[in-house]
């Protein structure tokens, strides 16, 4: 099975989680999830298979998250998937989809709970973190 990706370049959680797919020798689908909208029985799909409440797959730090009042509890889990799909900035990241699972990788190491293969080499974030060691365990 092919390891899927939603992906924000600009994000440096997103980027070092596609690092660490990388890492393992994998290339994965890489989808840029605000110019390749996921249709919204796919959103639903991922938020199911993630087992998560539809908010926590929101980015509640993001302007129009405050301009559209979504904080308010009036919101149905559709009508928020709705707002999402209008609004992709909304839509967390990065979404990581596998055949051992989907998870919201913030942070990104959690990506590596959800790869079958180990880490090939030693990984540090983009800020000098260290995730992995030289052995390829994670630190």
């Amino acid at each position: 099975m092919t390891i899927t990706i939603y992906h924000n370049p600009k994000c440096g959680t997103s980027r070092n989680t596609l690092a660490l797919i990388r890492n393992t020798g994998e290339e994965p689908e890489i989808i840029e999830y605000l110019t390749q909208v996921p249709s919204k029985l796919r959103l639903q799909e991922l938020i199911s298979a993630m087992g998560v409440p539809v908010r926590e797959v929101m980015r509640q730090k993001e302007t129009i998250y405050a301009e559209l009042q979504l904080a308010d509890a009036k919101w149905s889990d559709d009508e928020l998937i709705d707002f999402m799909l209008q609004h992709p900035i909304l839509i967390n990241r990065p979404i990581v989809v596998s055949e051992i699972g989907v998870r919201l990788c913030r942070p990104s190491e959690l990506v590596l709970d959800i790869l079958s293969k180990p880490q090939c080499a030693a990984f540090n974030k983009e800020d000098g973190e260290a995730v992995i060691d030289a052995a390829g365990k994670r630190v």
